[in-house]
């Protein structure tokens, strides 16, 4: 672990309050956050936050603040938390897109979707074409820097009454680039949300 790690930074409720920028080993008690633009006040009003790191070797850390000095924060460990909690970390999103065949498809050219929904493991959408359950096609995501094509299976599947489908996929055989692409994405998408709420 490189010091100076961005995080982002959720309270227990999974709502993104801040970025911030850890200047001590995750090891080290307490641990020293600079909180980036502004949020300290924020990240103060709660007792227990959770720290995402947009590297997938890095474990979500639950951590309990202990006090504050300007905008840093100093913050105790209490437990690491399964990795799996950050592939679940939902954020609703419209985006429009498309999804492509794979050669082993029995549809072709090109279908055009509305997402609903982005998490690190996967993407909901909407479509007029029928798709199976477990079947897999690639997917443009285009909230992220530069868009980026994933491949992504069928988990659930819902027909609407107006003709549409809704289907909420997974992602998979994401390299670690391609994963740190959307987990920034999704984080970005957190805050942007928090901050029109605000």
């Amino acid at each position: 672990m490189t010091a100076n790690h961005t995080y982002l930074i959720l309270d227990t409720q999974n709502n993104a309050l801040a970025n911030g920028e850890l200047s001590s080993p995750p090891e080290t008690t307490p641990m020293r956050l600079l909180i980036q633009d502004n949020k300290v006040d924020d990240v103060m009003r709660h007792e227990v936050v959770t720290l995402f790191s947009a590297s997938s070797n890095e474990p979500p850390i639950q951590c309990r603040i202990l006090r504050q000095r300007g905008d840093t924060v100093l913050l105790e460990k209490i437990a690491t938390l399964d990795p799996e909690v950050r592939r679940n970390l939902r954020v609703p999103v419209k985006f429009d897109t498309f999804l492509y065949p794979l050669p082993s498809s029995c549809w072709r050219g090109r279908q055009t979707v509305q997402s609903i929904d982005l998490s690190c493991g996967g993407v909901a959408f909407y479509a007029d074409c029928p798709l199976e359950l477990h079947e897999q096609m690639e997917i443009v995501v285009t909230p992220t820097e530069e868009p980026v094509i994933l491949c992504c299976e069928v988990l659930r599947k819902q027909e609407l009454q107006n003709g549409r489908y809704m289907y909420a996929t997974k992602f998979v055989n994401m390299c670690e680039d391609e994963e740190v692409v959307v987990r920034e994405a999704v984080f970005s998408l957190q805050l942007q949300a928090r901050d029109h709420q605000d």
